[in-house]
């Protein structure tokens, strides 16, 4: 049977939780993206973090074992600067709320970078910085109030890490939006320049998007008209979907290997969803499956034709399917 990638060209992936997580591979990615390059599909690893350099990430993903090279890693922060680059003269001034990284990708889009409020900066760009201070903030948030343009390469809330989930960049967006009561201009998924420019850069004529989060990943392949591939290797999980109402990835798998294998199809009829070998059924309001898979596999068919009754009658009661589905997180 054809693999799901026998659909599209190109696959485009966001890296933490999805490729990595810390320092390691997500178990799958390495021997997943080996079999995919060997096929002749196109890579493109499009990334919100906007701290590291994209030889960083190059070198890291070299490490694992994963061929990489700029013209195959993209991140928000090289989007920021592009972008910013084409909106505003050579010289402006920008104060920047995150890294050194991004501070030296908008220096070289030709802007002049200042430290403070006080330096009159006409832009403030904010970016994740793990030793971001508070002082930034607060200049930031002067100088956003003395009238510059406040743009953020992405708005993560969080990032997975091999540790577990940790604060990402919209934290310290929200810092500044609870003071002033505003939002900034964002670049990063869901937001389309990033999955625009990952298109254009790629020459992708039939993509497939491969994250973790619904919120940026699925939700930015919606806006951008591609499907989307949802790996629960990261941060959003089987509940997650279940109480996603509007934002539903093309497909789910437990990770990126989940590309080679036949795509996951489901039939619905009324109160009842079949997957596979799996069924789901709704009995006075609540899911029930008609058996219990004891593989992985399985169970994400059971997941699938589940959230198939889920999302088409939000009254309903899934909870005891899913904790049912105990392989899945």
């Amino acid at each position: 049977m054809a693999a799901l990638i026998d659909s599209y060209d190109t696959a485009l992936f966001d890296l933490d939780g999805v490729i990595y997580l810390g320092p390691e591979a997500v178990p799958g990615a390495v021997p997943a993206l080996a079999a995919l390059r060997d096929r002749g599909t196109a890579v493109m690893y499009v990334t919100n973090n906007a701290a590291r350099p994209a030889q960083v990430v190059i070198d890291q993903l070299t490490a694992l074992g994963i061929a990489a090279d700029h013209s195959s890693v993209l991140t928000s922060a090289q989007v920021a600067a592009a972008a910013l680059a084409a909106e505003w003269p050579r010289g402006t001034k920008a104060l920047v709320a995150g890294s050194a990284n991004l501070a030296a990708l908008l220096g070289g889009a030709g802007f002049q970078i200042v430290e403070g409020a006080d330096d009159h900066p006409a832009v403030v760009v904010q970016g994740y910085d793990p030793d971001l201070s508070w002082r930034r903030l607060d200049e930031a948030t002067l100088a956003i109030q003395s009238g510059a343009r406040w743009y953020a390469t992405n708005s993560d809330a969080s990032r997975p890490t091999d540790r577990g989930l940790v604060p990402g960049v919209g934290g310290a967006i929200a810092v500044i939006a609870t003071a002033l009561g505003q939002q900034p201009v964002v670049f990063g998924k869901p937001h389309l320049p990033m999955l625009r420019e990952a298109v254009a850069r790629s020459g992708a004529q039939r993509p497939i998007f491969v994250g973790d989060r619904l919120d940026t990943d699925i939700s930015g392949a919606l806006l951008a008209g591609m499907d989307s591939l949802l790996v629960l290797s990261g941060a959003h999980g089987k509940f997650d979907l279940a109480a996603s109402r509007e934002v539903h990835p093309t497909s789910i798998g437990r990770d990126v290997g989940a590309l080679l294998l036949p795509p996951r199809l489901a039939q619905c009829a009324g109160d009842d969803a079949r997957c596979g070998a799996q069924r789901a059924t709704v009995v006075d309001g609540q899911v029930q499956l008609a058996a219990h898979p004891a593989d992985e596999q399985g169970q994400l068919d059971a997941l699938w034709a589940v959230l198939q009754l889920v999302w088409a009658d939000a009254g309903i009661d899934a909870r005891g399917a899913l904790e049912s589905l105990e392989l899945l997180p």
